[in-house]
């Protein structure tokens, strides 16, 4: 995590008086710390988490659950060394692809955001509470009345197939194995 102290590196949001009725050249409105120091505040309570409902700006995958889809031009277009195109052929490509890629996934996530999101929240909500009431409580019946059996379980195990595992590993642990290239 950052170590940033509060009243470092804020951004300083001036106005130009040429919009208003004063004659002051410019002034200092507020000044806007970054959302790191926000966020830096969501951690110090021992009650919230990085899950907790508020959403971190600047950290959008702190998990690194998508590291896999950094996807660069490069990665997609390459030319050999033997066949090229014009420089400014390149250069347009590589710029109309990175502008295509991001605002094409930016229109897309306006359209399905917010609808899978919704879908989503009601998903886990139903299969936490089928969990937390029905699945848990079912399993730990189901364990409190077979108690009998994971015991007479355990004593198969350690009459019957304990010994005859040993013996077998113990029979076959004097063979060896050589590999040599020819």
């Amino acid at each position: 995590m950052d170590t940033m102290m509060k009243g470092e590196d804020l951004e300083e949001v001036e106005i130009d008086s040429d919009e208003f009725d004063n004659e002051e050249e410019s002034q200092t409105l507020w000044k806007a710390p970054f959302a790191l120091e926000e966020e830096e505040d969501i951690h110090t309570s021992t009650m919230v988490e990085i899950s907790d409902t508020k959403p971190l700006i600047n950290v959008r995958d702190p998990r690194g659950v998508n590291d896999c889809l950094t996807v660069t031009f490069e990665d997609v277009i390459a030319e050999p060394a033997s066949v090229r195109s014009g420089d400014r052929v390149w250069i347009w490509s590589n710029a109309l692809f990175e502008v295509s890629r991001v605002w094409i996934y930016r229109i897309v996530t306006v359209l399905l955001a917010v609808p899978l999101s919704i879908i989503s929240g009601i998903l886990f909500a139903i299969l936490s509470c089928l969990h937390i009431w029905m699945v848990g409580p079912l399993i730990q019946c189901i364990f409190t009345g077979t108690r009998w059996l994971q015991s007479l379980w355990n004593v198969v195990l350690d009459i019957i197939v304990r010994p005859f595992l040993l013996s077998a590993g113990r029979c076959c642990g004097g063979f060896s194995i050589h590999l040599a290239k020819e």
